[in-house]
């Protein structure tokens, strides 16, 4: 990929490999070491939750009434489906971090995004409080707006960037 084509990236420094402190840079290693083992582990866990969501369905499907879900077994459902996609996301995160020193902000917000979204659908409005309505509302809105100017201010860097790769040439 040549440079004009290439995306840029916000490069962190947090736990650099090259430290002056020999005690800092164990603990950065240690760091980036647990991280790869939260990577391991979080795989083992979306395969876990994927075959928790077919046992529920299988169950469910063979109890009384025979292959009839009704609506909470549909929403119990959507909510198990939904955590393993926040599951997923929260993997891409991880390996995100481990794999190009790009900062994802705009994918943790979108995680959030799906987090809050997932707590919306399985919501039971019979058992909620108005208060707890309002919080759910203030979370998605701020939530949104952070994502959208996210979303836009990386949108403008890239073409900001881009033209001074351009002009360059």
């Amino acid at each position: 990929m040549s440079d004009k084509q290439e995306r840029p990236t916000m490069i962190h420094e947090e736990l650099p490999a090259e430290h002056e402190d020999p005690l800092i840079r164990f603990l950065h290693v240690v760091i980036r070491s647990s991280v790869r083992f939260l990577s391991v582990v979080m795989a083992l866990v979306i395969v876990w939750s994927v075959a928790d969501v077919v046992w529920v369905v299988y169950q469910r499907l063979h109890s009384a009434p025979f292959l009839i879900l009704n609506h909470n077994d549909l929403f119990d459902v959507f909510g198990a489906i939904m955590l393993v996609l926040i599951s997923i996301e929260i993997f891409i995160n991880i390996r995100l971090y481990l794999g190009s020193n790009v900062i994802p902000i705009q994918l943790v917000v979108a995680t959030a995004l799906m987090a809050i979204a997932r707590k919306v659908i399985v919501l039971d409005l019979d058992d909620t409080t108005p208060d707890y309505i309002l919080g759910i509302a203030a979370a998605v809105l701020a939530l949104g707006v952070t994502y959208w100017l996210v979303a836009k201010k990386e949108a403008l860097s890239y073409k900001e960037r881009r033209s001074l790769l351009e002009d360059k040439d």
